[in-house]
């Protein structure tokens, strides 16, 4: 395999067009096209479905895609070995984590670990959970921070944080007028209730969503985002309410938000908080300590909750 042509297949693939993908590689239409026919050729197959639109694979494409990156797995795995043998101390690592986890854990994390490894850069992918996934499966990220089910056998799952869900709601809502904050509820008691909800692609609008079905639970949705922070603040403001982890509430509680909080019944989350990399990735020890302040920070700050309770 030719890395130029790999580069080139999975750039048309990611872009869908021969157009979008010269633009990303900054090479010509001819030329890209060129390598492709050169691919093919070698491979003695079509690698393109050229009827469609946006272009897809054919048979013979996806196993050369398959292939494709196991080669580039392996190449990355031989360059980070050869670099741990000269110097450990130098590096990037691609991280992928949701934009509300970032500013949960980065501000504690990464001083920590620049202290410790001050020439080793973070390269960052903020993205809902379930997007962050597929990209560490196709292998553009290195390690992974969401939350997730773990059902991928080529991923390693770290559990870093367990995570429950509650309903917030506006202190002027009428759930918050009949029910003290903290009493267990269905989530059809909030029926008639405006909800905030997070945008598909995020593993608690999954759940949201899964819940709904199964109680035949169809309310009216007023806002959409991507982030958790934007949605508190404005059932803060609203008289609405959200579904959220309760993860991002434990400061909340014991300050004059403008929500009460109650924990969900009838659902059994099954996704929690974790650190997720590659099983065939071969870990530099800037990664494995990156995973390792991680799991300190976590320990600690779930100690530091359990004395507050």
């Amino acid at each position: 395999m030719n890395d130029k042509h790999i580069q080139a297949i999975l750039a048309v693939l990611k872009e869908g067009s021969i157009t979008g993908a010269s633009k990303k590689l900054f090479v010509s239409q001819p030329a890209l096209s060129q390598m492709i026919k050169n691919a093919e050729a070698n491979l003695g197959a079509p690698i393109f479905d050229r009827s469609t639109e946006p272009l897809t694979l054919t048979a013979a494409g996806q196993l050369y895609v398959n292939a494709a990156r196991q080669v580039q797995t392996i190449n990355f795995n031989l360059s980070k070995q050869i670099e741990e043998l000269r110097q450990e101390e130098f590096g990037v690592i691609r991280l992928g984590l949701p934009i509300q986890r970032g500013m949960e854990i980065l501000p504690k994390l990464y001083p920590r670990f620049h202290s410790r490894f001050p020439h080793v850069s973070l390269e960052l992918l903020e993205q809902g959970s379930n997007n962050v996934e597929k990209s560490l499966l196709q292998g553009t990220i290195d390690i992974a921070c969401l939350t997730t089910t773990p059902r991928q056998e080529e991923l390693v799952y770290r559990l870093v944080q367990r995570e429950e869900l509650v309903l917030l709601a506006n202190r002027e809502t009428r759930l918050a007028r009949t029910l003290p904050p903290g009493t267990p509820v269905d989530v059809t008691e909030a029926e008639g209730e405006l909800f905030i909800c997070i945008k598909k692609g995020h593993s608690v609008r999954t759940l949201q969503d899964s819940l709904f079905t199964s109680r035949e639970f169809f309310p009216a949705i007023g806002l959409e985002t991507d982030s958790i922070e934007v949605g508190k603040r404005v059932v803060a403001a609203t008289r609405a309410v959200m579904i959220c982890p309760d993860s991002y509430t434990v400061r909340d509680s014991a300050n004059a938000c403008g929500y009460f909080i109650y924990p969900l019944l009838g659902i059994e989350n099954t996704r929690h908080f974790y650190a997720c990399y590659r099983r065939d990735l071969y870990l530099p020890r800037y990664m494995r300590e990156f995973l390792e302040i991680l799991g300190d920070l976590t320990e600690q700050e779930n100690i530091q909750e359990e004395r507050h309770e």
